[in-house]
C-alpha cells in the first residue's frame, strides 16, 4: 500500500474537482443562467397573456351575441307596445317589468364588454412591454454566450489536462485501494486526512491507540473511526 502515491493522487484529484466546480460558478455562466431564466419567465408570461386573451375573446363573442339578442328583443317589445298599448294598470306593470328586465341585462352585458375591452388593451400593452424586455435580454444573452463559449472552450482543455494527470497518477495506485478511496470520497471530502498529534486532521477527533498503531505500522488502509477518512502519516 503506497499512501504517498494515494495522497499525491488526492491533491491533483481535488484540484481538478475544484476547477470543474469553479467553471460552473464563473460570472458569465451565472449571467447566462440569469438571462435564460428571465427569458423563460417572459415566455411563460406571454403564454399566460395569450391564453387569457383567447378566453376573453371567446367570452366577448358570446357577450356580443347576447347584446344583439337583447337589443332585438327590446325593439320587439317596443314595437308590441306601440301596436298594442296596455289597457290596464296590471298590463302596464307587466310590460314595464319585462322591458326593465331586458334593459338591466343589456346594461350588464354592455358593462362587461367595456371592461373586457379595457382588459384587452391592458394585456396588449403588457405583452408589448414583455416582448421589448425579452428582446433586450435575448440580445444580452447572445453576446454573453459568445464570450462564455470562448472561455468554456479554453477551460475545458485545461480541465481535460487536469483529468489526464489524475488518471496518470491513478495508474500508480492499486486498483482496490483506488476504488476504496473513491467510495469514501462519495461520502466525505477530502477522503484522506493527515494524522497529527494522535488526531485526525479531517474531524479533529482523538484516535484510539489501536487505530493509531494500525495507521503507523500497518500496510493496509486505516480509516478514522469517526469520519471514515483514510489516515495518512507524513514522514
Amino acid at each position: 500500500m503506497n499512501l504517498d502515491a494515494l495522497w499525491n493522487y488526492m491533491q491533483i484529484d481535488l484540484k481538478a474537482d475544484k476547477f470543474e466546480s469553479d467553471m460552473r460558478q464563473f460570472p458569465k455562466r451565472q449571467l447566462l443562467l440569469k438571462h435564460r431564466n428571465f427569458l423563460k419567465d417572459q415566455q411563460a408570461n406571454i403564454a399566460k397573456i395569450e391564453s387569457d386573451v383567447s378566453n376573453m375573446n371567446t367570452r366577448m363573442e358570446a357577450v356580443k351575441e347576447e347584446v344583439i339578442r337583447l337589443t332585438a328583443l327590446l325593439s320587439e317589445q317596443k314595437a308590441q307596445l306601440e301596436k298594442n298599448p296596455p289597457k290596464t294598470l296590471e298590463e302596464v306593470q307587466e310590460k314595464s317589468a319585462a322591458v326593465s328586465k331586458v334593459l338591466e341585462a343589456l346594461t350588464h352585458f354592455e358593462q362587461e364588454l367595456q371592461k373586457m375591452r379595457k382588459d384587452a388593451d391592458m394585456r396588449d400593452r403588457q405583452q408589448k412591454d414583455i416582448r421589448v424586455r425579452a428582446a433586450k435580454a435575448k440580445a444580452e444573452f447572445d453576446q454573453v454566450k459568445i464570450e462564455y463559449d470562448r472561455e468554456f472552450a479554453r477551460d475545458t482543455i485545461e480541465l481535460k489536462e487536469l483529468r489526464a494527470k489524475v488518471e496518470k497518477e491513478g495508474a500508480k495506485i492499486d486498483e482496490a485501494d483506488l476504488e476504496r478511496y473513491k467510495k469514501i470520497k462519495q461520502h466525505v471530502t477530502p477522503p484522506m486526512a493527515l494524522l497529527m498529534d494522535s488526531q485526525c486532521s479531517g474531524c479533529f477527533m482523538s484516535l484510539p491507540l489501536g487505530t493509531l498503531r494500525d495507521a503507523k505500522g500497518s500496510e493496509q488502509i486505516t480509516v478514522c473511526d469517526n469520519c471514515g477518512r483514510i489516515l495518512y502519516l507524513k514522514d
